[in-house]
């Protein structure tokens, strides 16, 4: 459970952003979201691996631009 304290004359709208981003830090949405299917690991170091390839190729574009 996210608790966070109001203090005397803060703005409710300071303190929803400070829960927001509390909430963002926790990650449950991602955690969720990732949890919703199974992956196999063979299917996730793939993926991982497409990705660096693809970071790795914008990196490349860059240097030689």
């Amino acid at each position: 459970m996210i608790i966070v304290p109001i203090k005397e004359g803060e703005n409710i709208e300071r303190a929803l952003k400070r829960y927001k981003r509390k909430y963002n830090d926790i990650g449950i949405i991602r955690n969720l979201r990732k949890r919703q299917a199974f992956q196999k690991p063979s299917d996730v170091k793939r993926r991982m691996m497409e990705k660096a390839r693809y970071v790795q190729s914008l990196r490349q574009e860059e240097l030689d631009a």
